[in-house]
């Protein structure tokens, strides 16, 4: 019997070969019909045997491209008409408006087999690629996304790549970046000056270059690396010098798995996460001993992995030649990625020895993702390349909303219809450049989605330029969200949830609704509002953002809220290490109330703690004593919980911490091991998080519960809080589409200023 049926898709189905797909699996079955693109993703109508095409239905999420995501798909009966073919259609009016223009992806299988077959005449030509691999997002200026509104705009096609990009039977059908070594970009090779270097192979220059130590400026994908030879300590440490990045890790790229499993632990998750197209870096615990040297991640048990992902970093790894490169950001400190040839050698000059570029511009800056396993899921830490610009899939329509993030870590969100768009990692507003960035990540957004929004969202820290971009804008509402309700809508959000939720939002700092910084919050919360229901207590911030760099600081204003001027008289490591004049000065500091706001920040406690056992007094980069704390935690049935207290303040419970301290004086009276007492910190803070819960479940009678804020990148305090809140009969959510930290701030910043703007999500 023959029978015709309307397939409409939904999802990620347009500019990531999901047409051709189609054709090819309707003209295998010798079906007859057509598809095209439509507003909401792609419009089927398929005609033949019943059989065939409900093998045809039955296989179109199966063997779909590797970049398509399908949301829905719903299916319906047509009457049967006379056809002789299936057909790629033009799109429906306001269909191109509406492509989702798909993220920067690793090159596929098939390519990478093109690249080393000697008989292929893209044999070694570091810029193959086809439908299912290579840029997008970097090299898009407009859409609809066509060759014309990208960067390979210059490179008109050969013959033979311009029939292939006409073929639907071929996989390079509408590959935008399409080009072979006779019509596409060139790589060139420069000193620091820069100045070519006369060679006949660029790549194999520059693998004697790293092997001899040098370091080298690669242009990638979304931005310039700078690279050595991750088993030269030398290397290494020239680099570190010339970066002035004193003890933060570097991220490494190693060849394959195999060779990862040399100096890393590999699970399952791990696995598939570090070889999924997105190829993020991936934090994995260290082997010991191993051959990396010492210097690339300092002080922590473990490395930021990752595989190649162009068909460069493929060359630069064959035949061998490298066990693992350092792969760093290329940019000075603070600032925005490089993206350009003279921008970067403006920029790295002084940094580089070489320059290993390329003539194809990249549009927009793209750092690389992070990622880590935590609970047997892969969390997000940093979403960048690979996941931007693949939206955040809502439960319910929205409104327009611009939310412009917060100060650390920044991204921007642009709500369209049911998906939240998340820019790409912007980083820390700390200078021009990145404001800059933080402008042009706005810009972009807007106009791939073609979207003007009718509200926008901001942090309601006044200092921080996100929020005073926002404030003077004009002709458009504008609306402040409290920093950890935003973290806890981003939670929901994800997690399609709606309703009154207990909110656990733990970091470093975010400004309060009474003018305070918070940052250890408990709240009961949904969308339309939030009520804070607990919190850490108050403590002093001895010298401001001084105190976030000395973590000493925050140590002493601990013992001196809970002990007073005695603890001076307390045989202390911290003290025996700081100049006793520096103490005394942040005492007085502290007993004056001068440059010393309160804060609850749980951050902070961290930071204090991290001092007080000895594993650091001052830092580096950001978050960098809470990291060493759970690096050094030892795991152990017996190490126990420093207890803490909780204290009813009028409908408020504040956590109270100087049982706590009280405990950790003892142990290090004791001498314990710093690993032992990081482990009882941890658990008494799990312990004392699960107990307000507790509380607030037979209060309110709210049984879920979201975790969010930067404090639960810790994977000990966020797999050990999740599993004593389960074991308590809680349902707990978390975050794996977005960051926990601020990088998914703006999210949650949308959605609350979407319900706000139309009272009820519909």
């Amino acid at each position: 019997m023959v029978v015709r049926r309307g397939i409409e898709i939904t999802g990620l189905v347009q500019g990531v070969g999901f047409r051709p797909y189609i054709y090819r699996l309707a003209v295998q079955r010798h079906l007859r019909g057509s598809v095209r693109n439509s507003p909401a993703g792609a419009s089927i109508e398929v005609q033949g045997p019943a059989e065939a095409v409900d093998d045809f239905v039955a296989r179109l999420r199966a063997e779909a491209p590797p970049l398509v995501q399908i949301t829905s798909v719903s299916v319906c009966e047509l009457p049967c008409c006379l056809e002789t073919e299936f057909r790629i259609c033009p799109s429906e009016v306001g269909a191109e408006a509406r492509v989702l223009v798909s993220p920067d992806v690793a090159v596929c299988g098939d390519c990478l087999r093109e690249l080393f077959d000697p008989t292929d005449r893209r044999y070694r030509y570091p810029f193959i690629n086809c439908t299912n691999c290579g840029p997008r997002f970097t090299i898009v200026r407009d859409i609809p996304y066509d060759r014309a509104r990208t960067s390979m705009a210059v490179f008109p096609m050969c013959s033979l790549c311009r029939a292939e990009y006409n073929d639907p039977l071929n996989r390079r059908f509408h590959a935008q970046p399409n080009a072979c070594r006779d019509c596409g970009p060139q790589l060139q090779l420069w000193d620091s000056e820069g100045r070519p270097v006369q060679t006949e192979d660029p790549i194999r220059t520059v693998q004697k270059l790293l092997h001899g130590g040098a370091v080298v400026a690669l242009k990638g994908l979304g931005g310039f690396h700078l690279a050595v030879d991750a088993t030269q300590p030398d290397a290494v440490a020239c680099l570190r010098e010339r970066k002035r990045r004193v003890e933060k890790p570097f991220a490494i790229m190693a060849p394959d798995l195999e060779t990862i499993e040399q100096f890393c632990q590999l699970d399952d998750s791990a696995r598939q996460a570090l070889s999924g197209f997105q190829r993020p870096i991936m934090l994995l615990p260290k082997k010991f001993p191993n051959p990396v040297a010492d210097g690339v991640a300092p002080r922590n048990r473990f490395f930021g992995v990752f595989l190649p992902y162009t068909p460069l970093h493929h060359l630069l790894f064959a035949d061998r030649h490298f066990l693992a490169l350092v792969m760093t950001s290329g940019n000075r400190s603070e600032e925005p990625i490089a993206i350009g040839n003279q921008e970067a050698l403006a920029a790295l000059g002084q940094l580089a020895d070489y320059f290993l570029v390329h003539n194809r511009d990249i549009l927009r800056r793209c750092d690389d993702s992070v990622v880590r396993v935590v609970a047997s899921r892969v969390q997000q830490l940093r979403r960048s390349r690979g996941y931007v610009p693949v939206p955040v899939f809502l439960r319910w329509e929205l409104p327009p909303v611009l939310a412009v993030g917060g100060e650390l870590k920044n991204t921007v969100c642009l709500t369209r219809g049911r998906a939240a768009f998340l820019s790409q990692h912007v980083g820390d507003l700390e200078n021009l450049e990145a404001y800059r960035f933080f402008e042009e990540a706005i810009e972009h957004l807007q106009r791939i989605l073609q979207v003007t929004p009718r509200i926008i969202a901001y942090d309601l820290h006044p200092d921080y330029l996100a929020t005073r971009w926002a404030q003077e804008r004009t002709g458009i509402e504008r609306i402040g969200i409290q920093h950890h309700h935003a973290h806890i809508a981003a939670c929901m959000a994800e997690n399609h949830l709606d309703g009154r939720v207990i909110g656990i939002a733990l970091d470093g700092t975010g400004y309060g609704t009474d003018g305070r910084i918070w940052g250890g919050e408990i709240l009961t919360a949904d969308y339309a509002g939030f009520t804070r229901a607990a919190h850490l207590a108050y403590v002093h911030l001895p010298g401001g953002v001084a105190a976030i760099r000395e973590p000493w600081r925050m140590a002493v204003s601990y013992l001196w809220q809970h002990f007073g001027r005695k603890f001076l008289a307390t045989p202390i490591p911290l003290l025996d290490r700081m100049p006793a004049r520096d103490v005394e000065f942040v005492v007085r500091m502290l007993e004056r109330g001068v440059n010393s706001p309160l804060t609850s920040s749980c951050g902070r406690l961290f930071d204090g703690v991290a001092a007080l056992i000895g594993v650091t007094d001052r830092i580096s980069y950001e978050a960098q004593a809470a990291v060493e704390l759970e690096m050094c935690l030892e795991p152990g049935p017996a190490a126990g919980a420093y207890p803490f207290a909780v204290v009813a303040e009028n409908s408020c419970l504040q956590i109270d911490t100087r049982p706590m301290f009280e405990a950790l004086l003892d142990d290090l009276r004791m001498n314990m091991p710093a690993g032992v007492m990081s482990c009882r910190f941890h658990n008494g803070l799990v312990a004392v998080l699960a107990s307000v819960a507790e509380q607030l479940r037979r209060r309110v009678g709210l049984n879920r519960v979201c975790l969010s804020g930067g404090c639960f990148q810790n994977a000990y305090l966020a797999e050990h809080l999740e599993e004593k809140l389960q074991e308590n009969g809680f349902q707990v959510f978390t975050h794996t589409v977005v960051p926990p930290g601020d990088g998914g701030l703006s999210l949650g910043q949308a959605m609350i200023a979407a319900h706000r703007l139309q009272q009820q999500p519909t």
